[in-house]
């Protein structure tokens, strides 16, 4: 358990989005999303402060198996964030499964404040991320417990999508950590939550 000395644990979100704030279009389409070396870079720095990924049940069917079939593969070049994904512990919330059936793989089933705030005061040196999917991100959004976003902006405008911040019931403002831009025209936008 977390003691006064150890820092509570950051709970980063980090998503691709569209000009108008889509992060999947109107059928969940994704084809539209970009990225180059620069940014597989940062993703692989992003990765290395963090030792829990989170993610609801609607993601894990996507996600587990996508990274594990890249993982397979040394000559692709996401091999070396693929084998995090594959190697960090995964956290699954949901209300319909008991057990997990995924490698390295828990469940997590309680109350959504409750169980980050036991993920968040764990006793280790690593922060947790969370990749999705959109109606969970929307709810630990709402709920006010992510720390710190990291949004990916495509230069793209979907015109209708999916998004994860109509839920929001109350303003949350947030300051810019960092901005970049990088060569494929991705931009990302760092904020972290302020605390009153």
């Amino acid at each position: 358990m977390n003691d006064n000395k150890t820092p509570v644990r950051k709970l980063r979100l980090q998503v691709h989005m569209s000009i108008d704030g889509c992060i999947a279009g109107p059928n969940n389409e994704m084809d539209w999303l970009i990225w180059d070396n620069g940014y597989l870079k940062y993703i692989d720095n992003i990765t290395e402060s963090v030792d829990t990924i989170i993610m609801g049940r609607k993601m894990v069917d996507g996600f587990i198996p996508f990274w594990t079939e890249v993982a397979s593969k040394p000559d692709n070049p996401m091999y070396k964030i693929a084998k995090k994904m594959v190697e960090i512990p995964k956290v699954v919330f949901t209300k319909t499964l008991k057990k997990s059936d995924w490698q390295n793989t828990d469940i997590a089933t309680g109350d959504l404040r409750d169980e980050i705030a036991k993920l968040k005061n764990q006793d280790t040196r690593g922060d947790i991320i969370v990749y999705g999917g959109i109606s969970f991100d929307s709810s630990l959004i709402k709920e006010k417990l992510i720390d710190e976003f990291y949004l990916f902006i495509n230069p793209i405008v979907l015109g209708s999508g999916k998004t994860i911040f109509k839920d929001t019931a109350e303003i949350q403002k947030l300051s810019l950590i960092e901005s970049k831009v990088f060569d494929c025209g991705l931009v990302l936008l760092h904020y972290e939550v302020k605390k009153n």
